[in-house]
Formats: structure tokens, sequence, C-alpha cells
């Protein structure tokens, strides 16, 4: 592995220790830290404690036992490269394991900012009275993205074909926002730390995504497209921008995971190239 990447490595192991620990409490388990969210928003995950052994089939069982009682995912995540023997660990202790492309971002080779097919490319304003709505509008957009297939199914014999959802199915989905966690968001927002950027159309929001960034390094993430409005290159103009506007506010290091290698192939046509491998284990799901 070359010096450079190394150090990529270990600068992305401090940005995953630290980017949860103003939000969260962390509680040791042998090899693992456990972050758990303090108030309101998405669930943290357990991952390897920096300078620990690599963690233990004990240390995940007692992790996820914790979970459990705490009525969190049991949800873990680490980079191979950086903790190789944890894949198998893992594996023998009953969770399936992702192995997500983990790719960083060649600043020279971005492509340059473009018009958006039908809509135009917003980052959400923490200021703006339209915040809330727009914040809880991008969240179903992620809901409905990631819940549906990337690619059509063939549907099976006497099957009915369904329309992949879209504006109202969208719509449908917003639901209303919690005041504390909108406060949340808007501190985050204005502090820099964290930002979302969408494609706005005449129909509303079509395409999300976020940055989260510690320091100077950020991760891009959370990047999806309403499922009617795929194949417009939404994905893919967002995570440009969002890589861009981290560039210019001083990071040195953007990154991302990719849920596939098609996907990542996407990303790569944007200017990022792949390092290594993110694995996310959770529960294996019990036989039928």
């Amino acid at each position: 592995m070359a010096q450079q990447d190394t150090d990529v490595f270990v600068r992305l192991e401090r940005f995953y220790d630290a980017l949860p620990r103003p939000y969260a409490r962390a509680e040791d388990f042998g090899g693992l830290v456990l972050f758990v969210r303090e108030g309101e928003g998405w669930p943290y995950y357990a991952r390897p404690r920096i300078g620990a052994d690599t963690p233990s089939a004990a240390d995940i069982t007692a992790v996820r036992q914790r979970q459990r009682e705490l009525g969190l995912p049991e949800a873990f995540e680490w980079v191979h490269e950086t903790t190789p023997d944890l894949l198998a660990v893992a594996r023998s202790a009953g969770l399936d394991v992702l192995l997500a492309p983990l790719l960083t971002l060649d600043p020279a080779a971005l492509v340059p900012d473009l018009p958006v097919q039908g809509g135009a490319i917003r980052f959400l304003d923490p200021s703006a009275p339209e915040f809330a709505a727009d914040l809880a509008a991008s969240r179903a957009v992620a809901q409905l993205g990631f819940g549906a297939p990337a690619a059509p199914v063939s549907p099976l014999e006497g099957a009915l074909l369904t329309l992949p959802a879209g504006p109202a199915e969208r719509d449908a989905a917003t639901g209303a926002l919690s005041e504390a966690l909108v406060r949340s968001q808007q501190e985050r927002s204005a502090s820099g730390d964290y930002y979302t950027a969408v494609v706005d159309s005449p129909e509303g929001i079509l395409a999300t995504g976020a940055v989260m960034r510690s320091d100077d390094v950020a991760e891009v993430a959370g990047v999806a497209t309403l499922p009617s409005a795929r194949r417009r290159g939404y994905a893919s103009q967002l995570t440009a921008a969002l890589a861009r506007r981290s560039l210019a506010d001083g990071v040195s290091l953007v990154f991302l995971s990719a849920g596939d290698d098609d996907v990542a192939r996407l990303y790569t046509k944007v200017g990022f190239r792949r390092i290594g491998t993110a694995c996310i284990g959770e529960p294996a799901a019990a036989p039928l």
C-alpha cells in the first residue's frame, strides 16, 4: 500500500471516530466503541477503537446486546484495509457484511459545474423559513430512493408492474419533523459541519445529498434520487456540487462509500477513485 493511501486511512479513522462525538456518548466494549446519539437524529454505529486490537466475537456480541437494550439498530462500520481481520470475526459472530467500495476525490479530476436537466441544485439555507419543510421533503426522497431498487426488476408472471415512486409518493411520505430535530440540523448546518443539497424542480425536490465534515475531512453521504426521476444525472451532479463546496470550504480530503461496484463507477466519472472497502455489518437474516 502506498504511503499516501496509508495516510488517508489514518485520517479516515480519525474522521469516523471524531464525527459522532459532539452529538453522542461513547461506550467502550473491548476493541469496539459504540456511539449512542444524545437527542434526535439518525442513530450512530459501533466501530473499532483507535489503537485497540482487532475486536473479538465477544466484543461484537456485547455491543449487540447493548444496542438491543437501547432500542438501537445493530450496526457496525469499519474500513477493511485498516482492520482486515475483523471481517472474518464479524461473520463468525453472526453479522452479514456489505462490502462497499470506498472512494476518495481527486480534486484535479472533479467535473465542472454543469446545467441540471429539468431543475437546479440548491443548498438548504438553515436560516430560511422553508428550511424545515425542505429538510422533511429531502428525507422523504431519501427514504423512497434507498427503499427502491436502482434498476427495474422484471415482474413475475402474472404480477402487476407498479410505477416508480414520484412526487405524489414523496409528498405522502413527507412528515413533520420535531422542533428539536430541525433546530439541531440548523445548528449543524450553520456551523459548516453538515449541509444538504437538493435538486429542485417545478415538481419539488427530486434528489438529495449531504456532506458531513470534521476538521479538513468531509464525507459525501445520503445521495438519493426519487425513483421516477432517475437516469437524469442528478446523483452524479449533486455529488460533484457537494464535493466542490467542500473544497471551497477548505476541506482537503473528500470521500464516500458506494453501495456497489455499479454505483462506484458512477462516482469515478465525477472525479473519485477507489482506494479500499468500507464494511457495514448488521445481523444476518434468519433463515426462512
